[in-house]
């Protein structure tokens, strides 16, 4: 039993790895991940943690992003690039929209009795706006640059799977364990146990790396411009039981911030110039292979790969690795050490 997806040469053509993670996908799986009592044994530590600080008012958030079911429409956002930006999407939803978006998630499920009141009870709806808010300061912004870092080391590696294989090989290596490329056809294994053929009809998909959606892929066959299938980014792919999130935040620079050039100067006393010069770009390049790497420090590519061992042991830097290729992303710990004024975290 699956979801058969057929594409055609145009919708190969089309196809297309999406620019960075998803917050709204990120967040509403993050939030099937705590309402699950069978959760994946990597999201543990992380689990009980954000458990532990949730308010009840959270029952408001899960009730529309439910472990099982239709997530309800208006809570999507549109485009939304971060989840400051989707939280601020959904605060400004039109009456209009948010009525349609919950009369569309009464047809196919059962909607708790106080839903269908948001459109015409502003109070309401800022209480749950304000519990969604809790929800992603607890569950996913503390951990953003960490899932953006993930991303942009995963489309490294789509990115050169694609360029020496064409987008086939793309599709067929994107997520082994439940998505099968047979051409012209990707089937996915659902886990509502769906069984359908879809023709995409020349619109081709957008592949959408996650980092919460693991376990099971997610589909939205009506997103737009084009429909999105979701894949765990390369990193997970790597070990299922590597733990994710396991420690907490080291605090807001750990997760916020960009790293600058006027830091290396300073970290350089503490890693050595070219160590820190090394760790700068691969915070500015996030992705790059070791010999790019080597090439962007004007360092042979044997003392590249060395200097990259050394960060990656001393947690700053993350690796991945596909086949031949590498993939050098810096840690929120790396980012920090070149954002601290002091050059300590």
């Amino acid at each position: 039993m699956s979801l058969r997806i057929h594409f055609t040469v145009e919708d190969l053509a089309r196809t297309r790895i999406a620019d960075g993670p998803a917050p709204c996908i990120e967040l509403s799986t993050a939030a099937r991940h705590l309402q699950e009592r069978t959760h994946a044994v990597r999201l543990g530590a992380w689990r009980h943690r954000t458990l532990t600080a949730l308010r009840p008012d959270a029952r408001l958030v899960f009730a529309l992003m439910p472990s099982r079911g239709r997530i309800t429409d208006f809570l999507s956002g549109v485009n939304a690039a971060t989840p400051a930006e989707l939280l601020e999407q959904i605060r400004s939803t039109p009456r209009g929209r948010l009525r349609a978006s919950l009369e569309e998630t009464a047809r196919h499920q059962p909607l708790p009795s106080w839903a269908h009141h948001l459109p015409d009870d502003p109070l309401l709806l800022r209480r749950l706006c304000d519990s969604l808010e809790a929800v992603a300061g607890h569950a996913l912004v503390p951990h953003w640059q960490e899932v953006q870092a993930m991303a942009a080391a995963d489309a490294a590696v789509r990115s050169r799977q694609m360029l020496n294989g064409g987008v086939e090989t793309l599709l067929a290596r994107i997520n082994p364990r439940r998505v099968r490329w047979q051409a012209p056809v990707l089937e996915i294994l659902m886990a509502s146990g769906l069984d359908a053929d879809v023709h995409l009809a020349g619109q081709g998909m957008r592949l959408q790396p996650s980092v919460f959606a693991v376990e099971a892929p997610v589909v939205d066959l009506d997103a737009l411009p084009q429909p999105v299938l979701t894949y765990p980014v390369a990193r997970l792919q790597e070990g299922a039981a590597t733990p994710l999130f396991a420690r907490p935040p080291a605090g807001d620079r750990a997760h916020g911030g960009r790293a600058g050039a006027p830091a290396v100067d300073v970290v350089g006393s503490m890693l050595g110039h070219t160590r820190a010069a090394v760790l700068h770009t691969i915070a500015r390049h996030p992705g790059c292979s070791t010999q790019q790497l080597a090439v962007l420090v004007g360092i042979a590519k044997a003392s590249a790969s060395e200097h990259a061992t050394t960060l990656r042991n001393a947690g700053l830097i993350d690796t991945h690795r596909d086949r031949r290729t590498t993939a050098h992303v810096a840690t929120p710990t790396g980012i920090a050490v070149l954002n601290a004024p002091s050059g300590r975290p």
